[in-house]
């Protein structure tokens, strides 16, 4: 479904990300992890069009879509989530999720009428006539996740919709990532929560300075020697890893 070869992004001197290759089997959640300052989210902006690339290509079901625009490239099926969620303050829940589906329904009882079913996928259909202002972090995760659903996308790319949340609202989000990908949604996450990583993933790629240094199951790249000391340091194993002990 996606086939990201050889992608590679330069600020200044910076190679933020370096000679990137990955890709998304159709049906599947693929995570993209590794440690803060990564590159993993300028990674993502590549990808879905937010930020041109110096080299490198992106296929998008067997169409080159490198340098397209946002627009188009969420009209193919390709949408984003962003760590900071930036819903329309003053309008509704219900409102903001219409926006997304605008892309979709020319109509407004039709727009409407996908938000609600849609604000009922993510669990928000008590939240309708909530204004966005006065929504938890909680809530604000799960109104970026419906708004991107909205547009009714074959592939999802998430970026930390986990992070800020306590334990429980957690599993309800894992649940919900499940349920998106049982309805046909491709999904491929950036997250830091690793119980979560290893609970949904079929496959992960691991970036560390810019670089894909591993990929394969949950249970190879946990195991990975490269992986252990990006996350650990130099001289970490496996075994420090699986204790949470950093390595001094």
């Amino acid at each position: 479904m996606l086939q990201v070869t050889g992608l590679t992004k330069i600020f200044g001197g910076l190679r933020a990300v370096d000679n990137a290759s990955l890709w998304v089997d159709e049906g599947r959640i693929v995570a993209l992890i590794g440690p803060n300052g990564a590159g993993k989210t300028t990674l993502f902006a590549c990808i879905a069009g937010f930020l041109p690339v110096n080299a490198g290509r992106v296929e998008f079901l067997g169409r080159d879509i490198t340098g397209l625009p946002v627009h188009e490239i969420a009209r193919a099926g390709m949408v984003r989530t962003f760590q900071i969620t930036q819903p329309f303050a003053k309008l509704t829940v219900h409102e903001n999720i219409a926006v997304g589906a605008y892309q979709k329904f020319s109509h407004r009882a039709q727009a409407w009428a996908h938000a609600q079913a849609i604000a009922e996928q993510v669990g928000m259909s008590h939240m309708l006539a909530q204004p966005a202002s006065e929504l938890t972090v909680a809530g604000r995760k799960r109104l970026e996740l419906a708004r991107a659903l909205a547009t009714s996308p074959r592939l999802l790319l998430l970026d930390e919709v986990m992070a800020g949340l306590n334990p429980s609202e957690i599993l309800e989000i894992i649940a919900i990532i499940r349920q998106i990908r049982d309805r046909g949604v491709t999904v491929l996450l950036i997250e830091h929560v690793m119980h979560a990583v290893m609970s949904l993933s079929d496959h992960i790629h691991v970036l560390s300075y810019g670089k894909i240094i591993a990929e394969g199951s949950p249970q190879q790249v946990v195991s990975n020697q490269a992986v252990v000391e990006a996350y650990l340091g130099r001289g970490s194993t496996a075994a420090d890893a699986a204790a949470g002990a950093p390595h001094a």
